[in-house]
């Protein structure tokens, strides 16, 4: 496989000490736990400041546990599961602040968030959605 395109350098990382005279210890973060985080100066180049280079943060308000509560956007899907004789109805929930999505148990999102539910007959805007009307 062809490595022409891929990049040469990545970071910029922080450096975190010096070790001997020709070695630096950085900061690397966890999808690079594989990598050993002392480095020869041969290998490391100075980062230029680039503005493109800066990303925005959306503020967010972290608990003192240090947790985000992540607010929901819209209900996708709608199914019941089986289990051992029992009907579990689920909701697929598409969350704010990422691109992702859960199931969720039904009960305890319309407890918690009417609104996405207030909508007239739920059940058949998701079959709308889904091509069955």
């Amino acid at each position: 496989k062809s490595r022409k395109l891929t990049p040469r350098f990545i970071g910029p990382f922080q450096i975190l000490k010096r070790v001997g005279s020709v070695a630096y210890q950085i900061a690397l973060p966890p999808n690079f736990s594989n990598l050993h985080d002392v480095f020869h100066i041969s290998q490391l180049r100075k980062y230029i400041h680039d503005p493109s280079h800066v990303i925005e943060s959306d503020h967010l308000e972290v608990k003192e546990n240090l947790t985000v509560e992540a607010t929901p956007v819209r209900v996708e899907d709608r199914m019941v599961k089986q289990l051992r004789g029992k009907e579990i109805p689920l909701v697929k929930v598409i969350w704010g602040g990422a691109t992702r999505s859960t199931w969720e148990l039904e009960e305890k999102m319309k407890a918690s968030y009417p609104f996405l539910f207030a909508s007239g007959n739920f059940e058949d805007e998701i079959f709308k959605r889904r091509g069955e009307l």
